[in-house]
């Protein structure tokens, strides 16, 4: 049953952390052009990059570490680029992420002088990770479509969120929608709050305001405690969806913290019964239960869609519910290969601790590795090569698990998109492209991985 509470919430607009402003340019003395112009090479292809000056005019000297997934050092050198070029380079012998890190190590005139001046020791600027610290990186895949499991799935992990599903189903959804104002014309917009297995979920639903069926697109949250867009809510309806945007927290979407730790990832990670993520998960799950409920629904059209921790939601909604959704776009998804520490890959967000053997346990529950099995939908994956949050090792493992068609999108100069938003726009270019033609009744056919 759905109760509508008879206040009506005025102007609950907040706009969210990674809408990124203006910055400066940070200065590049650095130009790498890949060997492969796409990133993506052939097991026994040489992997490399032709270094150039510029475009500022480097003023520091520079060593550089090739990594296997970021974790293993294959092979150290520093750039001489006397004759005005150098090149790294080293030959793809395995399935595997290749990242080089090129880090300023001494201004030239004092690298002259003392060539082994740590790095760090002094303050450089420059670079293209986003930092403006003289890092810059440069990354490519090696047979990405052969990266496999660096730890088997657990024998009961259908099991455990079945059962957990099953518990939840018991629950009734006892859905409060909440009418809140908007300025974008024929849209009707609610804030909701639902029963969900021990906690409440929470969120804005959209839809236009007139009489009809709707195709639903399914919003999960990035990483982070902040209030929810309502106006860009609102705006989604006017595309034409019914639009469901859930808080990954047990707060109003309105309210900027909601008493939430800061550090909410870390909570409960060494047990799968408290982990912060199964209630987060659940919660998810129930957002769909309630769109099911819908009669503005059109019956068949549900797509999921974040970035970074939403990625990593979406992932997990698919695999829980993979009977309910007709595709999944996500950018740079969190939440893979969560053990990769202890093999040989470097991991990512939520960066559960290697060094505790129950929160490595624990993490492979919430692993989206591990859901992509359960996935039918087809699903669009951008993970950026030199992306340090979310890792693409771990991207790509997650997109060879599962049995649906995928289209990988490679951003090969893009670190985390809080980080270089700009080198990795062309993921939310490709979700805008698939969205506009879902909602006019087309169908999304991944194209498989553009080289």
């Amino acid at each position: 049953m759905i109760r509508i509470r008879a206040h009506v919430v005025a102007a609950l607009l907040a706009a969210a952390p990674f809408c990124f402003g203006q910055k400066p340019p940070i200065e590049r003395q650095l130009t790498f052009t890949p060997y492969r112009a796409g990133g993506v090479y052939d097991l026994g292809e040489t992997v490399g990059w032709t270094v150039t000056p510029g475009p500022a005019t480097p003023s520091y000297a520079y060593k550089w570490t090739i990594r296997r997934n970021n974790a293993v050092v294959l092979k150290e050198g520093k750039l001489d680029l006397t004759s005005g070029k150098d090149k790294i380079e080293i030959s793809g012998d395995q399935p595997e992420m290749i990242y080089v890190a090129v880090e300023a190590y001494a201004k030239l005139d004092a690298a002259a002088a003392s060539p082994e001046v740590t790095p760090g020791s002094a303050t450089y600027i420059g670079g293209n990770t986003g930092r403006n610290n003289g890092l810059y990186a440069v990354g490519a895949a090696v047979a990405p479509a052969k990266i496999g499991l660096s730890t088997p799935r657990p024998d009961d992990f259908d099991a455990f969120w079945n059962g957990k599903l099953t518990e939840q189903a018991k629950v009734p959804i006892d859905a409060v929608l909440t009418p809140v104002q908007t300025d974008v014309a024929g849209v009707e917009l609610n804030m909701f709050v639902l029963d969900a297995l021990g906690s409440h979920t929470h969120g804005y639903v959209a839809k236009p305001a007139r009489e009809g069926k709707f195709p639903a697109l399914i919003q999960l949250q990035y990483a982070g405690v902040y209030a929810l867009n309502a106006h860009a809510a609102a705006q989604h309806a006017a595309e034409g969806w019914l639009f469901i945007n859930v808080d990954s927290h047990d707060k109003l979407p309105s309210d900027p913290s909601g008493n939430v730790p800061q550090n909410y990832q870390a909570i409960g990670n060494t047990d799968r019964e408290k982990s912060y993520f199964l209630n987060m998960y659940l919660r998810d799950s129930r957002a769909l239960d309630y769109l099911l409920t819908r009669p503005d629904w059109d019956g068949k059209t549900i797509v999921l869609t974040g970035g970074s921790m939403g990625g990593q939601q979406s992932l997990a909604l698919a695999g829980l519910r993979p009977e309910k959704i007709g595709a999944v776009l996500v950018c740079v998804p969190a939440g893979a290969d969560t053990n990769g520490n202890l093999h040989g890959r470097k991991a990512g967000y939520p960066n559960w601790p290697a060094d505790n053997a129950d929160a490595m346990k624990t993490a492979l529950y919430f692993d989206t590795v591990n859901f992509a099995p359960r996935i039918r939908a087809p699903v669009l994956a951008g993970m950026g090569f030199i992306d340090t949050v979310s890792p693409p090792a771990g991207i790509w493992t997650m997109l060879n698990q599962i049995p649906a068609a995928k289209e990988p999108l490679p951003l090969i100069e893009s670190e985390h998109d809080n980080l270089t938003p700009q080198q990795g726009r062309a993921c939310p270019a490709r979700t805008r492209e698939i969205l506009d033609l879902i909602v006019k009744g087309g169908e999304f056919k991944p194209s498989g991985l553009k080289q």
